[in-house]
């Protein structure tokens, strides 16, 4: 019985491979992918602190790095792409998904478009005392087109390529951000190690690795993901993609390869600090930074070698609209909190100038309390391992939570990704309170957002893993 079901299926797997997979074998991908530069200058302002900057020079480039996969069924394809910036919105991303679909026939549910959370770019947004730079934001939205065009370009003389894929471990760079302290506050670092009392939630150690090997054995592309914020860098009075860029492009130096770094939730995590030295310290932070992006290339070197083939069955994705809504405030107790916070967070004695920041961002969004607004949530799958693209520095245990409940085998979560709605915590980082909640341009969603992200990606997960 056994071999007559075994000469059936040999029989049938030739007409399932004519008829479904045509062009790229069974198992099989075609890849291409390309970086196109971002180019700044001394007088813009520079994103990633709480007040205005700028910045001379630069180490390592700022890019938009883009890789297209195609593969089963009937030569599907998809486009994930990595940008240098802190976070953009979706009317930029959008265009140039639409522009992407034009020129390329991706769909335009096929891309997705990642923010890598570098904070020594110039600013694609407004936020706190400043605003987005508008020639670098065109700049950004021209390179995301460019970068998927060359690439998607590559697929023409792209040979069937195997898949290598690898859930690894990368537990010495994050820490998570927001410390229980012995007054009742939520801290944020740098602070004395006695006046902590406990981390508030966990930091996601995983260090997702998908690796493209040509036939001959070379690298056709890499993507690796690692959820901690992206701080960190030799030079702080100088722009940089931070230490998962510089990573990367070390990498890249090294090895040929165009390769893609995909932010995860982070938005609690940040850096290790090591005897109490956090990257923002400009006397010291230099190291530490040095020191991080060194653990990251380290990790990358491992996980690529030792990654195992994966075969790729089908690929495919999923981009839905949904609601949030603009939260409700206290003005009194959002006052009180901003004071407290500008006193520890950005080391403003009187705690008046980080106030009256933070006053100014309510006022903006006091007239739309309750309001409805839409974003994205994408699911793309790639074999057995899937990305969830989620608009919002989410919370690592949001992100956990969402990869517990995935029936992928694996999953990997994209924040900033298709569009920017701040910062978006677990229920619980409301009633705690801290910079990352206080209501502002950086963190206006209401409670419970964050239990929606995970709930509605699970679903599309879930309608992905069914099709």
């Amino acid at each position: 019985m056994l071999r007559l079901l075994l000469l059936g299926l040999s029989t049938l797997l030739p007409t399932l491979a004519l008829a479904d997979f045509e062009g790229t074998p069974i198992g099989k991908v075609r890849v291409g992918a390309a970086a196109v530069e971002l180019h700044a200058t001394d007088d813009m302002v520079v994103a990633g602190t709480t007040h205005p900057r700028k910045l001379s020079g630069q180490d390592g480039m700022l890019r938009a790095v883009a890789t297209v996969i195609q593969g089963p069924p009937r030569d599907t394809r998809v486009a994930i792409v990595a940008l240098d910036i802190i976070a953009i919105g979706r009317k930029h991303l959008d265009a140039a998904a639409k522009q992407i679909e034009q020129k390329t026939g991706i769909p335009f549910d096929h891309i997705l478009i990642n923010c890598t959370h570098t904070h020594q770019v110039p600013s694609t947004i407004r936020i706190f005392d400043y605003d987005a730079v508008p020639e670098f934001v065109a700049q950004v939205e021209s390179a995301i087109v460019e970068s998927v065009v060359q690439a998607n370009s590559r697929l023409n003389s792209s040979p069937p390529t195997r898949m290598l894929f690898m859930m690894g471990h990368e537990n010495t760079v994050g820490d998570n951000s927001r410390i229980e302290m012995r007054d009742g506050t939520i801290g944020y670092p740098p602070f004395p190690i006695e006046e902590q009392l406990r981390p508030t939630g966990p930091v996601d150690p995983d260090f997702p690795v998908m690796v493209f090997k040509r036939p001959d054995r070379s690298l056709a592309a890499v993507i690796f993901g690692h959820s901690t914020h992206n701080v960190g860098t030799p030079h702080s009075n100088r722009r940089s993609p931070d230490i998962y860029g510089l990573a990367a492009q070390a990498f890249e130096q090294d090895t040929g390869v165009v390769t893609t770094f995909i932010e995860g939730a982070a938005g609690s995590t940040i850096p290790f600090e090591m005897d109490g030295v956090w990257p923002r310290d400009v006397a010291t932070g230099v190291q530490l930074g040095v020191e991080a992006e060194r653990h990251i290339l380290d990790a990358i070197r491992y996980h690529v070698d030792q990654a195992p083939e994966m075969a790729v069955v089908r690929i495919g994705s999923i981009k839905r609209e949904i609601s949030v809504s603009v939260r409700d405030f206290d003005e009194k107790r959002e006052e009180q909190a901003a004071i407290a916070a500008s006193k520890r967070t950005i080391s403003d004695a009187p705690g008046e100038k980080g106030a009256a920041m933070f006053r100014q961002m309510r006022a903006e969004l006091a007239p739309h309390r309750g309001e409805k607004r839409k974003t994205w949530l994408s699911v793309t799958r790639i074999g057995d391992v899937a990305i969830v693209g989620v608009p919002a520095e989410l919370f690592a245990q949001l992100g956990m939570d969402i990869k517990r409940r995935s029936p992928f085998r694996y999953t990997i979560i994209a924040e900033l990704a298709n569009d920017w709605v701040g910062y978006v915590g677990n229920a619980d980082a409301y009633r705690l309170g801290g910079y990352q909640v206080q209501m502002g341009l950086h963190s206006w969603t209401e409670r419970g957002t964050g239990e929606l992200f995970v709930n509605e990606s699970v679903k599309l997960l879930e309608e992905l893993y069914a099709q």
